[in-house]
């Protein structure tokens, strides 16, 4: 080891100098001030100069106050070069010291790599051509006090990524940055999408004494006054449809559900979701409102409907490929269709390519488990797969022609679901017996199947006009329309261990 190593500072090191320095800030009465206001940002600032020559720039002597924080930092003796980024970008300024108060001038000396700083000046070109906000007074707005990532152009550590969003944010500001802005345009394009289409947006429960409206474990909590249990929501499905019960005809909510499972690169425990409802109207009715909202989203955000998404370019055009899940999943396990109807010849045929079923399933479950071990990892191009049996589609009408099946679709992409829509079932009685098949597979060992809720037959009994819902997963559509791996890489602040434990 060089000497040069072994006398570098350490990071506490570094941030005891600059807590020191902030020790200096608060005896002189300077530390965190909040009366300055910028009047420009970098962005603005280069729409509107980068293409006025020196002179006329020196000529009009444009005013300019920015802030933001301090990316670089280059010192020529009696004056400063530093860079600050805002939320639109990087701009220069120039800390000139006989421009300067004595005061300011030895803050400028003092600044690091990290501060959040205010310049008030004016616009110039410098010799090399780099628009610059000349300073005449610096305002040092909040002290950083430790070292940040010493790679500027990119942290690299996921776990720190995650774990630290913030520190993500700043070291790659404009790739991270991005991806959350065009996670908002989609949430907002959505909301227009729908509400220029009559639906109205609307808030259920989270705290539920029964969550349904999904396959999946709830998260169990207590309220203290009531003295009762209460479960975080896994879907607003049945909340949704009882708006429809009281009058409501077009419904949609985008909120946070939770579902006490696994974690993985398609999985947070608590995720967004957008579902909507519309009476009077079939499943059928909803396929071409999925495909022009999807579509429509993509050219808002990409100019286009081809999107990469890892070594594939999906096309999100109109025309998207529709399937039958019992054919396909028949055609991939080399069975026949009439062999997945039968519960003994389908777990044959489960059993011969060793897939495994969920405890107590039936032909529905065992043909669903082939169709998703089989063809659901091929669907790269979107495709609407319909025909899903009833035995798994406890909330879905069944098929008049086939009731089997049920008139239900799912989206997938990238072979992934992104979205889950049907038919709703609207009969009492056939939704009770629904609702004690999946008690008896619960007895049986499957913890995810759905609970009885009497309260909803009971809204149902009031009668709720034929209608269908649908819902689609946030996460998973910014994740094919921003080509992110994860779904950590489009959640702000995704669930993660303790740091330090195994």
């Amino acid at each position: 080891m060089s000497s040069e190593q072994r006398i570098s500072p350490t990071e506490d090191d570094l941030t005891a100098t600059r807590r020191a320095k902030l020790v200096d800030l608060r005896a002189r009465g300077v530390a965190y001030p909040n009366h300055f206001q910028p009047t420009h940002h970098a962005g603005e600032l280069h729409g509107a100069y980068d293409t006025t020559e020196s002179a006329a720039l020196d000529a009009a002597k444009h005013p300019a106050r920015v802030a933001g924080r301090v990316v670089a930092k280059r010192d020529m003796g009696k004056a400063s070069f530093v860079v600050v980024e805002d939320v639109t970008g990087r701009i220069q300024t120039y800390l000139k010291r006989d421009r300067l108060s004595e005061e300011q001038g030895a803050l400028a000396r003092t600044l690091d790599l990290g501060d959040i700083i205010g310049v008030d000046g004016t616009v110039f070109r410098t010799r090399t051509g780099e628009l610059t906000v000349e300073a005449s007074s610096i305002t040092l707005l909040a002290k950083c006090l430790h070292p940040l990532p010493e790679k500027w152009h990119g942290l690299t550590d996921v776990e720190i990524r995650y774990r630290k969003r913030y520190l993500d944010l700043i070291a790659n500001g404009a790739e991270t940055r991005q991806v959350f802005l065009s996670r908002s345009k989609v949430l907002s394009g959505i909301r227009r999408f729908l509400v220029e289409r009559d639906y109205v947006e609307v808030e259920t429960p989270i705290l539920q004494t029964i969550a349904g409206g999904a396959a999946a474990k709830p998260f169990l909590t207590h309220h203290n006054t009531l003295d009762m249990d209460l479960q975080l929501r896994i879907a607003p499905e049945l909340f949704l449809k009882r708006l429809l019960v009281g009058g409501f005809e077009r419904v949609f909510e985008i909120g946070r559900n939770f579902r006490n499972e696994g974690i993985s690169t398609q999985h947070n425990p608590e995720f967004t979701m957008l579902e909507f409802y519309q009476a009077y109207a079939t499943w059928e009715d909803l396929l071409p409102l999925v495909e022009e909202m999807i579509g429509g989203l993509a050219r808002e955000l990409t100019g286009g409907t081809v999107v990469p998404y890892g070594e594939h370019r999906v096309d999100l055009g109109p025309g998207w490929r529709r399937m039958s899940l019992i054919d396909e999943a028949a055609r991939a396990a080399g069975a026949s269709p009439e062999e997945l109807r039968d519960p003994v010849r389908a777990r044959a045929v489960a059993e011969r390519h060793g897939v495994g079923v969920p405890p107590g399933a039936g032909a529905g479950g065992i043909a669903t488990a082939l169709f998703e071990h089989f063809v659901e990892p091929e669907l790269v191009q979107p495709t609407f797969v319909t025909g899903f049996p009833a035995e798994v589609s406890p909330l879905a009408r069944a098929s008049d022609a086939d009731p089997f099946v049920c008139d239900r679709f799912e989206l997938y992409v990238v072979g992934r679901e992104l979205a889950n829509g049907f038919s709703e079932l609207n009969d009492p009685d056939d939704q009770r017996a629904r609702f004690l098949a999946q008690v008896e597979s619960r007895a049986a060992g499957d913890g995810e199947a759905h609970p009885m809720d009497e309260d909803y037959v009971q809204a149902l009994e009031h009668g709720m006009p034929h209608a269908a819902g649908c819902g689609v997963g946030i996460d998973r559509l910014v994740m094919l329309l921003c080509d992110a791996p994860s779904i950590r890489d489009v959640v702000l602040f995704p669930l993660l261990r303790p740091s330090g434990k195994p």
